[in-house]
């Protein structure tokens, strides 16, 4: 078996950084000791540091290698966190590890890196309260290890491949992008939502959640032999929907449309591609694990920041026509003159709209896939584009359904599976079916 691998995390990218070395760490290109505050900017496209005992130049990097892995840490002040979401902040944060400076675009490039069991606890407890069951905890350790596992290996492959990764489709009548982790070249994965939610040992680390990572040490989901790409949300909103329509055009077996109850009712099991029975699915309140108001249960998901936000299941919005005509102009920096028309073109499994048509006074554009639908309709990001669009006088009245992409776990559903009693097994096999769990290290 292998030892646990070391994982690079992309923290910030700053033309200047300050940040504080807690404990003894030596700088990877001298051998010197370095703590307390340093400073760190970019002066003819090298690093500048300057600490206590003066200033150095390194041409391309440089790294912080702490002594003793589990007392040392390093903090960096103001991190953004929830980057383009409704919950948008700056929070202090410590992380255990080696702080790694690169010259990206300019800029400084702060990477973290440490052991992937490491890096789990912290991406735990900060994806959510880390006060869940623990079988929920053990299931979200066994998915993000996974994911993580698969994304390097996907990285490697690509790196291997002549042909450029291209996440955009464009014509003249069409705008199509997804958004994946190959946007990162010089580390596996960010901090962000953009992968998984990940603040160092910033959040308290609950010891529910260090048992989890203990217990499920070295283990993966897999199918047919590769590790799964394990995907999650906060709230599928009723069912599940394919990898392929939110990323690129590849399907993977195990991220299936999972109705999210052992019971379905009537109204899940409509083709939700069709937009009628969209409607109706959006517009009723169907049995499913995540449609839930327990705020014990939610509480035990979802960190502070996170319940400020208004339902999950089910949600309204409303937009003037200026009001609409004037965010989709600065968010898609295309002018459409006044919207008149917002009309669904293609629904995935979920009822999630995957194409959506514009129509405009000057122009008429196709967009997809979810998330730039989502990033196009809200100033930060639509919670889901499970939407039904309906039209009154010069208004848009969207409803919609669920809060994020809604492939593989639905985080709120698998709480509530935690709390009827069900296993980390069991809450794994409901949500990602054909796959099975497998030691690597």
């Amino acid at each position: 078996m292998e030892s646990s691998p070391n994982i690079q995390i992309g923290i910030v990218k700053r033309d200047k950084l300050s940040f504080k070395l807690a404990g003894k760490f030596k700088i990877s290109n001298t051998g010197k000791n370095c703590f307390n505050v340093c400073q760190a900017g970019i002066k003819n496209g090298a690093i500048e540091l300057t600490t206590e005992n003066g200033t150095q130049t390194f041409t391309k990097e440089v790294s912080f290698l702490p002594c003793n892995l589990s007392a040392d840490h390093f903090e960096i002040k103001a991190v953004t966190i929830g980057i383009d979401f409704h919950w948008e902040q700056e929070e202090d944060q410590r992380f255990q590890g080696a702080l790694k400076l690169l010259v990206l675009d300019g800029a400084i490039q702060a990477i973290n890196v440490l052991p992937i069991e490491n890096y789990l606890v912290s991406v735990i407890s900060s994806e959510m309260s880390a006060n869940s069951s623990l079988s929920l905890l053990k299931a979200h350790a066994i998915i993000s290890r996974s994911w993580l596992l698969a994304q390097i290996e996907k990285q490697k492959n690509l790196s291997k491949k002549e042909k450029v990764y291209k996440p955009i489709q464009q014509t003249d009548t069409e705008y199509i992008r997804w958004y994946d982790r190959e946007d990162h070249k010089h580390f596996h994965v960010c901090a962000d939502d953009h992968c998984q939610r990940y603040q160092g040992i910033t959040r308290a680390h609950n010891p529910q959640v260090i048992k989890a990572v203990q217990e499920t040490m070295g283990k993966v989901l897999k199918y047919k032999g590769a590790i799964c790409d394990a995907r999650f949300s906060k709230s599928c909103g009723g069912v599940a929907e394919l990898f392929e329509n939110c990323w690129e055009p590849v399907p993977h077996a195990y991220l299936s449309a999972v109705i999210d109850s052992p019971e379905p009712d009537k109204i899940s099991t409509l083709d939700l591609r069709i937009e009628k029975n969209t409607e109706q699915f959006i517009n009723s309140n169907p049995k499913a694990f995540c449609n839930t108001s327990n705020v014990k249960i939610l509480s035990q998901v979802l960190n502070d920041y996170d319940q400020s936000a208004n339902g999950f299941f089910r949600w309204k919005l409303d937009y003037s026509q200026k009001e609409l005509s004037a965010l989709v102009l600065q968010k898609s920096g295309i002018d459409f003159g006044t919207i008149t028309d917002l009309i669904p073109v293609e629904r995935g499994t979920s009822g999630r709209l995957i194409k959506l048509k514009i129509i405009g006074t000057k122009k008429e554009l196709v967009v997809g896939k979810e998330l730039e639908i989502r990033r196009w309709l809200s100033p930060t990001h639509l919670y889901s584009s499970a939407i039904t669009i309906e039209k009154t006088n010069a208004d848009f009245i969207i409803r919609g359904a669920g809060w994020g992409h809604g492939v593989g776990l639905c985080q709120i559903g698998a709480a509530v599976m935690g709390e009827k009693g069900y296993s980390s097994d069991e809450i794994l096999m409901h949500y990602y079916p054909g796959a099975n769990i497998e030691k690597t290290y």
